[in-house]
């Protein structure tokens, strides 16, 4: 199994719309990969280390996939229209890891 992990990270001057992140993003999401994706979820930074520290990520989403090469097919095919989707929710660029789920 492999993982998309996309972690926005939570700078002063960020903006981010909640809302629309998990609606239409998380819909154009779902429509362009489709069965591709055997499992996600969405996490929203609460704290860092300690209650007073921020959370280092506001938002931390997690994409799982059969292989690599299923999400290269799907992903890679229609990254031009995730990425174009970006500014409709957030200022901020994402940190992306790919990593093998053991």
């Amino acid at each position: 199994m492999i993982k998309l992990t996309v972690m926005y990270p939570n700078t002063e001057d960020l903006k981010f719309n909640k809302k629309y992140y998990t609606t239409e993003h998380s819909q154009l999401l779902s429509e362009l990969l489709g069965d591709a994706v055997k499992s996600s979820d969405i996490n929203v930074g609460l704290t860092g280390a300690t209650p007073d520290q921020p959370a280092p990520y506001l938002i931390i989403a997690n994409l799982t996939f059969e292989s690599l090469a299923s999400f290269q097919q799907s992903f890679g095919a229609n990254a031009e229209k995730i990425l174009a989707d970006l500014p409709n929710f957030t200022n901020v660029n994402p940190v992306v890891q790919i990593s093998e789920v053991l």
